[in-house]
């Protein structure tokens, strides 16, 4: 896409205008971009990424070991059968990502290294207009939408979540967060400390204790870990027997959220019971069937309330079985030159203290929005679903799920946002926005999520700042796939919660006023 000359202006170039803008060249954005093409066929688009390739999340972490936490037969796109292992490399899955890319031709529509400074709404035009500026020469750029399709995460990709730790400035060795690693840096028979035990820790441990002459996990409290082979069983005799990729991958994805879901509800109704299993196999996998999981395995909350760490062919506790790995379960009290002191005296000297501590929640990127002049305050505005905020026009913010894969959201969503713009173009509306309907009215407002639904650190911490929920399904992110892969083909375009061009056609139907088609 060229730009072109401002008449007005010469000298500045004219802004390059699209139906549709999506914002990140992520997991989500390149699904988006594939749905926004199938199924909307006539709309032009754009998609911005800040960094100079695509991937995201993928991109952005480089540490030892990367992989995935959730099986590709379901992160993978529905469109898009996964042929390799369950758990994948961060390199196996940029490859299938670039895959994707490529077969649809998607490449032409992405802008790298453009990073937006603001995004300013007019209800004179009933476009957004988004400024960013150019890495490649620092220029500003400027762009028009009549949609905003917003794909780039939840979480800061530059600044990482570090506590405010007591003298770490003392310590001499080399300090990094895991999601600043430099692959360049050589860990080979140093002695490793990793601060952490989630998702990041149970991945980069196992990694670290190839190489490593030691590596101790230094955590606050217990993580729940889930053992198994990593292979699908189902697939590997679906191939066998010589069904087609396509078939196998939509097979195997329905048996894997099938066993999820059971998963889920038992981690509610019989969660004692549900350690008991995950015990069993780690004393499989870790080949201790005495394997001592006191003080170090024994999580203080229920499986599922924060994200439960897929552990293939029990890795990290063969690593601890053999001596590679050292645990404590303590707070830090100071660093000192040498390592840390915990709260409970201990020392630990690590030549690389290595932080897994989590990330900063950014809520839709942390870009300045304005409608009309008047800047957005996300935490002033109620969710739709997960996907829209009231008050904010032509705008849906792609948000996954925590205990499923991430992808499976982008794909419902994907359907949900074609047939919405689909919808427009029918009723010839260019503008929606959602509202709180009459039958609403006293409706109590809460924040995002609840804590004892689910509660990880980058959550509790940036929690405030996020959209506020409704104590009625339409108006929160239940975090249920299963819930809402049923009632997401359902959602009636022309319900009184969808507000066309200022009109809602449910109740201009009452009126005599019918805009929907």
């Amino acid at each position: 896409m060229a730009e072109t000359r401002n008449r007005a202006d010469p000298g500045q170039p004219r802004p390059i205008h699209v139906d549709v803008l999506i914002v990140g060249a992520g997991i989500s954005g390149i699904g988006s971009a594939y749905h926004l093409q199938q199924q909307c066929p006539g709309k032009s688009y754009a998609i911005l990424e800040a960094k100079p390739t695509f991937g995201g999340t993928w991109e952005t972490h480089k540490y030892p070991g990367v992989r995935s936490d959730s099986d590709l037969y379901t992160f993978g796109y529905r469109f898009k059968p996964w042929v390799g292992a369950p758990i994948a490399s961060g390199a196996e899955i940029l490859k299938y990502m670039g895959e994707v890319i490529e077969e649809n031709e998607i490449d032409v529509h992405i802008h790298y290294g453009h990073r937006i400074t603001a995004c300013h709404w007019s209800s004179t035009t009933n476009r957004w207009t988004i400024e960013a500026v150019r890495a490649s020469d620092g220029a500003a750029v400027t762009f028009t939408a009549g949609f905003l399709w917003m794909c780039q995460g939840y979480y800061d990709h530059e600044k990482p979540y570090i506590p405010d730790w007591p003298g770490l400035s003392n310590y001499e060795g080399q300090f990094i967060h895991a999601q600043l690693w430099d692959p360049a840096i050589d860990y080979a028979g140093k002695r490793i400390l990793v601060i952490g035990s989630g998702a990041t820790a149970a991945t980069i441990v196992p990694a670290f204790a190839e190489k490593a002459a030691q590596v101790t996990m230094l955590q606050r409290s217990p993580t729940y870990f889930y053992c198994s082979e990593n292979r699908n069983e189902l697939a590997d005799r679906l191939r066998e027997v010589g069904i087609d990729e396509p078939t196998v991958h939509r097979v195997v994805r329905a048996q894997i959220m099938h066993d999820q879901d059971l998963m889920t509800r038992r981690c509610k109704s019989e969660p004692d019971a549900v350690f008991e299993d995950l015990k069993a196999l780690i004393r499989v996998y870790s080949g201790d069937p005495d394997f001592v999981f006191e003080p170090h395995f024994t999580p203080k909350y229920r499986p599922w309330q924060q994200r439960l760490a897929f552990c293939p062919d029990g890795d990290i506790f063969k690593a601890a079985t053999q001596g590679k790995l050292t645990v404590v379960t303590d707070m830090i009290d100071h660093f000192t030159a040498t390592g840390v002191c915990t709260a409970g005296g201990e020392a630990i000297e690590a030549d690389i203290i290595v932080a897994a501590t989590g990330f900063n929640l950014s809520v839709i990127g942390g870009i300045p929005f304005d409608i009309d002049g008047a800047p957005v305050d996300w935490a002033q505005t109620i969710t739709y679903r997960g996907m829209m905020m009231t008050g904010v026009p032509n705008l849906a913010w792609v948000m996954g799920y925590f205990r499923a894969s991430w992808t499976l959201r982008v794909d419902m969503m994907g359907d949900f946002v074609c047939n919405l713009l689909n919808h427009m173009d029918d009723i010839g509306a260019t503008r929606v926005e959602v509202a709180l309907r009459p039958e609403d009215e006293g409706m109590q407002i809460l924040p995002w999520i609840e804590e004892d639904n689910f509660n990880p650190g980058y959550l509790m911490r940036g929690l405030e700042a996020m959209p506020r929920r409704g104590d009625k399904p339409e108006w929160r992110h239940n975090q249920d796939y299963w819930a809402e892969k049923d009632a997401f083909p359902r959602i009636d375009l022309r319900g009184a919660e969808f507000v066309y061009d200022g009109e809602r056609p449910a109740l201009s139907a009452r009126t005599g006023t019918e805009i929907a088609a």
